[in-house]
């Protein structure tokens, strides 16, 4: 009965800032906050945002099978942020633009407009639909179904989750999301410092021994610098982890429209240089409680799980750490994956109308579109049944890599170079075919080598994309020339 108190109250603190926050609010506010949010608000909500689900569940048990290594890929999100805040905020900030996908439009045309703000819902609604049902299959696993042994519909508890985020994201959109992702970023790191409290008690350890029984723990080893077969070799991983930050966050209007709703450039350039750092402490607090975890399994005699994102719920959602931890579980889970589910939505509501549509003042276009995502976000959320073999986490960006590594390649093409393409016709037959090429390049170099590509998909993506534009294009002075002969 506790945890159905703590998540009403959970969810009444949201509606209180969801009616706080839109009062007088029109599409400006939904789509940029009117440009008034303080950055140090959004950095600290786009943490939590960032995080999500996903990784709340699937980070500490990478230890199993990965160690520590993952943070060889957050060093990389660094050098990746000082990237997007120094070359792409500039861009967004100089042009006002309410989408990033609009600078697609003033420098390659209408075609490349349309095909990146596609990709873009193409992949903000498969990346998200995947995250949240995870969260929705733990939640009415271990909350719903226990609390309630006869209700056995998943539909509706997916269907209940995503009314709540369309309800109080409906009227205030971005700017309501500044508030109440400060709100669950809060939630969700105090619910992960209490377990990690919890977890020490139960080895009977205090800090400094915690801190020395994770350092002395085979999963402690956090770098590879010796196999460059292996897909946690550090170069391979710091890579990834910098291109992956520039293009699902640089790239992404999810990640950026927050960003935007800063009041001027340079509050958004330390606003994201912030998150940026603030990856690698949060995300070894996880790995920290995943080897916490594995130290508490071997203490207890209990055998691992094969599936590491089991690892966490095995302790924290069935109440072998008592109660406590269970309700601290539940609220991390949701204020983790409800930061990153509210403001997809929004997104896609916004490009869909910006972009698609380029009707950006119309209000009722704005609020049947929003419907209509939630609709469709909950279909795909319930046709998908299985997710990769692998942790969710490593499925999310390797489906990305395929979907993302087209607006990877357009706007390198639109930023490194200053050549006009001929015909904008070609663009999303370029964006199309280069995934394609990609996956098979991949199925046949592991069939004929043995070699398994990674997150270097992406990078491989996109740079096909770019040379497709490449070819299809010609130099800004040989079309001023023909203009003039002309």
């Amino acid at each position: 009965m506790m945890i159905v108190v703590t998540v009403l109250v959970y969810f009444a603190v949201l509606m209180l800032l969801s009616r706080w926050t839109a009062r007088r609010s029109d599409n400006d506010t939904f789509y940029r906050g009117n440009r008034q949010s303080p950055w140090y608000m959004v950095a600290f909500g786009m943490v939590g945002a960032s995080i999500s689900g996903v990784t709340f569940i699937s980070v500490p048990g990478m230890v199993l099978k990965m160690d520590m290594t993952y943070i060889q890929t957050c060093l990389g999100f660094i050098l990746g942020y000082a990237a997007v805040a120094f070359i792409l905020l500039p861009v967004y900030y100089r042009w006002n633009m309410t989408t990033i996908y609009s600078y697609l439009q003033r420098r390659l045309g209408n075609k490349a407009h349309k095909t990146g703000a596609s990709f873009f819902l193409l992949s903000k609604m498969t990346g998200a639909a995947v995250r949240f049902y995870v969260v929705c299959i733990l939640l009415h696993r271990f909350v719903v179904t226990p609390l309630w042994p006869g209700f056995t519909s998943f539909v509706v508890t997916v269907l209940v989750m995503t009314a709540l985020i369309w309800l109080y994201t409906r009227r205030g959109g971005i700017k309501t999301l500044v508030w109440t992702d400060t709100f669950q970023t809060t939630c969700m790191f105090t619910a992960l410092l209490l377990i990690i409290w919890q977890v020490m008690g139960n080895l009977e350890m205090n800090v400094g021994e915690a801190v020395q029984a994770i350092a002395g723990d085979t999963h402690s080893r956090m770098f590879v610098m010796d196999d460059w077969l292996s897909r946690q070799n550090f170069w391979k991983q710091f890579l990834s982890g910098v291109f992956i930050v520039i293009v699902m966050t640089g790239l992404d209007q999810d990640m950026m429209q927050k960003n935007l709703t800063c009041k001027s450039l340079r509050e958004a350039q330390k606003d994201m240089c912030s998150y940026g750092f603030a990856f690698v402490p949060a995300n070894l607090l996880f790995m920290a409680l995943g080897v916490l975890l594995v130290l508490l399994a071997q203490k207890e005699g209990m055998a691992l799980p094969e599936n590491g994102d089991d690892l966490l719920p095995m302790f924290a959602a069935t109440g072998r750490l008592g109660e406590v931890v269970v309700i601290l579980f539940t609220i991390g889970i949701v204020a983790s994956s409800f930061s990153s589910a509210d403001s997809a939505l929004t997104a896609m509501t916004t490009t869909y109308c910006v972009d698609i549509k380029e009707r950006a003042g119309d209000e009722q276009l704005r609020k049947r579109v929003h419907v209509g995502m939630a609709v469709v976000f909950m279909l795909i959320i319930l046709m998908v049944d299985a997710v990769n073999s692998t942790s969710v986490i490593d499925f999310i960006y390797i489906l990305c890599s395929y979907t993302y590594g087209p607006l990877l390649g357009l706007f390198a093409f639109g930023l490194l170079t200053k050549r006009k393409i001929g015909h904008d016709k070609v663009v999303p037959y370029i964006a199309v075919a280069s995934p394609l090429i990609c996956y098979a390049l991949n199925v046949i170099v592991a069939k004929t080598t043995g070699y398994q590509f990674g997150y270097e998909l992406l990078m491989l993506n996109g740079l096909l994309t770019f040379f497709g534009l490449w070819l299809t294009s010609g130099s800004n002075d040989r079309s001023a020339s023909r203009s003039a002969s002309c």
